[in-house]
């Protein structure tokens, strides 16, 4: 028989504030979503701390039994709820995007983001695993964010869950570049050659999310921040530099790389998507706070895809860009603050490590003479 389960997707401001300030509201969309009834809630991306690329993130890292681990216990006990979230989680030596789902027992289940978005890479590394929490509710399958532009995650659950959960807070990358001197830049004037990739974001996480679902054949709550997003570039100047191989005039700009700002919003995507792939409930960004809430209706038995899988909605450049160069440029900021805070034995340097610190150094080069070519 076909089981029912009432699910909400929250949304919660992304500006980065204290853990508790961010916790206490956290606490109070999830008081207000379980007295409706919500058997399964379903927090953003780094929910605990919000969201912007800062050195201060080294700092914010928590272990499992840290504060909002604590809280996250501590809320479905009281509210007899299955509750999940993401949050930057200090696993020994190194630090993983982890969404944690707990249940009202205490049991947790952990799934680490596999594919950071580009300057991420400076802040957590990348998770190798899928997660299939095997709860009361159900079968869960678990992704964060970015991961879901990869069809190949999505394959590694079909005939394996009754439901997907995926927190996100995914800023538009395509904001505006706020420039020393005080002009604001579009990303189509900074990044030309990817003018056409302008609405990679939306496309991701809006139809694909839910054509992969309708895929998948199970139904998929999808959590998002709410707001706009202010902050630095990490190793700004390597990131300036490869920009300036699409615009050289940006390289008059790196004697003060350090000060270049990106403003952009966070995608319009907080909902819940049932199994046929049509959104049952959403949140726009313009309402704020709160959550999309639904029932969805889960399988007797675990549905496998009877048709090939749709394919992405996206270009090769954009995965190069978010999976390949950025991270390449970002990794070292992952190692070195990681060591600043915690100290010297934090993020081993291993293959996969040597291997990004090569290509970066190959991009820097690249970068550097095709811009000093241009720039003559």
């Amino acid at each position: 028989m076909t089981r029912t389960i009432k699910t909400a997707a929250v949304q919660l401001t992304a500006a980065p504030a204290p853990t508790a300030v961010c916790l206490q509201r956290a606490a109070a969309q999830v008081s207000a979503a379980a007295q409706e009834g919500a058997q399964l809630i379903l927090l953003p991306e780094l929910f605990n701390t919000g969201y912007a690329y800062t050195p201060l993130n080294h700092h914010l890292a928590e272990p499992l039994d840290g504060p909002t681990v604590t809280w996250l216990k501590n809320s479905t006990a009281q509210y007899q709820i299955h509750l999940a979230g993401s949050l930057m989680l200090l696993d020994e030596d190194e630090v993983y995007n982890a969404l944690l789902l707990v249940d009202p027992h205490g049991r947790v289940w952990r799934y680490d983001k596999q594919y950071p978005w580009g300057w991420e890479r400076g802040y957590f590394r990348d998770g190798n695993r899928i997660t299939v929490a095997k709860t009361e509710l159900g079968d869960i399958g678990l992704m964060v964010c970015w991961d879901v532009a990869h069809r190949d995650l999505w394959a590694r659950y079909a005939g394996r869950v009754d439901l997907m959960l995926i927190a996100s807070c995914p800023p538009n990358p395509a904001g505006r570049y706020l420039m020393p001197d005080g002009r604001k830049m579009a990303y189509t004037e900074v990044a030309p050659l990817l003018a056409s990739h302008e609405e990679d974001g939306q496309k991701v996480f809006g139809e694909m999310i839910n054509e992969q679902t309708a895929w998948l054949g199970v139904p998929t709550a999808h959590s998002v921040g709410v707001g706009d997003i202010h902050t630095h570039l990490p190793r700004a100047a390597a990131t300036l530099l490869t920009m300036s191989l699409q615009n050289p005039a940006l390289l008059r700009y790196l004697p003060c790389a350090g000060r270049i700002q990106l403003e952009t919003e966070i995608i319009d995507a907080c909902k819940i998507v049932a199994a046929s792939g049509r959104s049952l409930a959403e949140r726009a960004q313009a309402e704020g706070e709160g959550y999309a809430l639904a029932t969805v209706t889960l399988a007797d038995k675990k549905p496998h895809p009877t048709m090939p899988q749709p394919p992405s909605r996206i270009g090769r450049p954009a995965y190069w860009l978010s999976d390949v160069l950025l991270p390449a440029l970002t990794i070292t900021t992952y190692r070195q603050g990681l060591r600043r805070a915690h100290g010297a034995q934090m993020a081993p340097l291993d293959s996969s490590t040597s291997r990004w610190a090569v290509l970066l150094a190959l991009v820097g080069l690249v970068a550097f003479w095709l811009g000093r070519g241009r720039g003559k």
